[in-house]
């Protein structure tokens, strides 16, 4: 990913974590493996995320346990039903919804401070 539109990211320790180093171009860069589309990265694995819709996360759509799910919704931030957000509660899952730039941003800094962490990602131009 060498485009003018790639956005180059801090990067904690990598220590056998899913690190997202970039993203832009319809795709990311995670742990030096270019993902096309929308995916779901965890400490752990980053995975295509398929259908790409927000109603239909759920707490068992991740590969591990988790505290915290960032959301990142393309280039901008949308709202989450209070439904999705009352099902991730119930399971004692924050949510975090931002546009996908933050969103990686945020997932970065969470994994570094060794918080258990996931992100769905929607992609940017």
């Amino acid at each position: 990913m060498t485009t003018p539109t790639d956005k180059t990211l801090p990067m904690p320790d990598p220590s056998e974590r899913q690190v997202i180093q970039s993203y832009g171009d319809g795709g990311f860069r995670v742990s030096n493996v270019r993902h096309d589309g929308a995916i779901i990265v965890t400490a752990s694995r980053t995975v295509a995320w398929a259908d790409a819709a927000v109603a239909a996360l759920a707490p068992e759509t991740m590969a591990e346990e988790i505290d915290v799910l960032v959301i990142g919704c393309g280039t901008r931030a949308t709202f989450v039903t209070p439904a999705i957000r009352e099902t991730f509660k119930r399971r004692g899952v924050a949510l975090e919804v931002a546009d996908t730039p933050a969103a990686c941003r945020t997932y970065n800094i969470l994994l570094s401070e060794g918080r258990r962490v996931a992100a769905a990602l929607l992609p940017v131009p």
